[in-house]
């Protein structure tokens, strides 16, 4: 057996430095997962941070990288919180963690690295060599994730829209075993970079067709939109942090069964279901992708189609995981996605005044009486079913508050338009008389917009 590098203890409690299995030919150990290991760069924030603004603590980033990484069936047999006084063009890293890293990961038989940062083409390439194993960064793991687990047409499109661009500009990495192009006229060029010429119009002219498709998939989204509109129902849209419980509570509020799982990224393709609230009122209710953070602008970029229902939506759900210890550092990556979108037009910026925090998993605290909860936020959990009916009132009053009361004398043979404000809008008064039928009723601007249309 290999000595632990360092001398350190091959029974560490983490798992650090556990006894690797034994390699078969050519180092593959056959049937055997990938081994994996996950390695964090750490700064040191400033002192002068919020307390609101204040990043997560080493070991929480650590441990979403790693339950990133088992997500898609990596065995994290190695882990390391590497701190960095200073960042290294070539490597990322100073040359005696790089060294000291090396030891363990050759120890550990690890097939691939993940960096828990973004890496330049040329670190991501010298770590690779140094370490004689794959080296992905934060980008690259959550493409992958996405790759797998995208289910619709305009899912797969979106992260083969976002791996192609991620790609793009690694393609020096596949061809450093060919020559530079030299100087000179002619065909004088080197082999190599000729390749990734080839390579590059390749994938751009991919990446043109595939923007033209998602286009046009974005085109049938607004359809469908604009079909809601003409018989409309307010769109209730729930967000959250990824594993935050956002498919739990769809499930639980709407009687769907979409995948729910104690996993990150379970979800990420919207699904939208019916729902009745107390007031009788029918609603549309969203589910969609969660956020992270650090999220990779490739990903960003190729999701706004999917962030377009929270554009949308009449009254947006913050679902938060409130027994998460990083749960704050969590809300404010989220409040950054939805700023952020904000600033590029895609969100109005009177957001928050449509929004309710939810505070989600209140059983692994005790109930929702143990749930300590800010202004208008509501405890709730999604596996017990405690607190939902109190969620139910609150987006109803919420909807109230954005209505319009208006008066209508309906001919008391006309029931189709009676009963389409009832359908529509909150009967706030009735009085029957012999001409008319007098109805004060609370609508929503649209409703109320199309029922005098219709006139």
């Amino acid at each position: 057996m290999v000595d632990p590098p360092n001398g350190e203890d091959p029974n560490m409690p983490n798992g650090l430095f556990e006894a690797p299995d034994a390699p078969g030919p050519n180092g593959q150990r056959s049937g055997a997962p990938t081994r994996a290991a996950v390695i964090l760069p750490w700064e040191r924030q400033g002192r002068d941070v919020s307390a609101a603004e204040q990043p997560r603590a080493a070991e929480a980033r650590l441990a979403e990288a790693v339950g990133l990484a088992a997500s898609i069936g990596l065995v994290v047999v190695h882990t390391a919180i590497l701190p960095l006084r200073m960042r290294r063009p070539s490597t990322l890293f100073g040359e005696g963690q790089v060294s000291t890293q090396g030891q363990s990961i050759s120890y550990n038989h690890v097939e691939v690295v993940i960096v828990d940062a973004a890496l330049s083409p040329v670190q991501q390439r010298n770590l690779e060599r140094a370490w004689g194993c794959k080296v992905i960064d934060r980008t690259g793991l959550i493409l992958d994730i996405f790759g797998e687990r995208a289910a619709t047409r305009e899912g797969t499109l979106q992260v083969e829209l976002a791996h192609l661009a991620y790609q793009r500009s690694r393609l020096v990495r596949s061809w450093t075993h060919l020559e530079r192009q030299r100087g000179g006229f002619g065909f004088l060029g080197g082999p190599g970079e000729t390749q990734i010429e080839a390579d590059r119009r390749l994938i751009d002219d991919r990446l043109v067709r595939l923007r033209k498709d998602l286009d046009q998939v974005r085109r049938t989204r607004g359809l469908h939109r604009s079909a809601r509109r003409r018989v409309p129902f307010p769109v209730i849209a729930l967000v959250g942090y990824t594993n935050a419980g956002k498919s739990t509570l769809f499930n639980a509020l709407t009687g769907a069964e979409v995948t729910a799982k104690d996993q990150l990224f379970a979800t990420l393709d919207p699904t939208m279901r019916g729902l009745q609230l107390p007031s009788g009122r029918r609603v549309i209710l969203s589910d969609t992708v969660g956020f992270i953070s650090q999220l990779p602008h490739e990903l960003v970029e190729a999701f706004r189609a999917t962030l377009e229902e929270v554009s949308e939506a009449d009254v947006i759900l913050h679902v938060r995981d409130a027994a998460h210890p990083e749960t704050i550092p969590q809300r404010g990556d989220v409040i950054k996605v939805l700023d952020d979108m904000v600033a590029d037009g895609t969100l109005d910026s009177a957001w928050p005044d449509r929004t309710i925090e939810v505070l989600n998993k209140a059983d692994l605290l005790g109930g929702v009486a143990e749930v300590p909860l800010r202004e208008g936020a509501i405890a709730v959990s999604a596996m017990t079913g405690e607190g939902l009916e109190a969620l139910k009132a609150a987006i109803d009053l919420r909807i109230a508050q954005g209505m319009e009361v208006a008066d209508y004398a309906i001919p008391p043979h006309d029931g189709a338009r009676m009963a389409w404000l009832y359908q529509h809008g909150e009967v706030v008064e009735r009085h029957d008389e012999e001409a008319a039928v007098h109805m004060k009723v609370r609508l929503l601007p649209a409703d109320r917009a199309r029922f005098e249309r219709q006139g």
